[in-house]
């Protein structure tokens, strides 16, 4: 009975070729957070335990992209942030 279940759910998986489970890369490693930079699209990861480096900041709380291609992660590849803080399209980018 054991073996006849277990054959069957090895089964389930070959056939649907493991559908439902996708892949998905974080933007930075555990430990990290990402941070933009001021005036252009360019991103990077900082460790936790530091401030970003100049040029850079903090994304806007609610709007940090946390896997490649997520929401947020495309909607900055066409903004920014100016000097001033406010959120700025660049329509040549993405």
């Amino acid at each position: 009975m054991i073996v006849a279940a277990l054959a069957s759910g090895a089964a389930v998986v070959v056939l649907t070729g493991c559908a439902g489970f996708e892949y998905q890369e974080d933007i930075c490693s555990g430990g990290e957070y990402p941070v933009l930079a001021v005036g252009d699209t360019g991103s990077a990861c900082v460790s936790d335990k530091e401030e970003p480096p100049a040029g850079f900041v903090r994304y806007p709380e609610g709007k940090v992209p946390q896997q490649v291609d997520d929401t947020w992660d495309e909607y900055w590849d066409t903004h920014t942030l100016g000097k001033d803080g406010n959120i700025i399209d660049i329509p040549d980018a993405g």
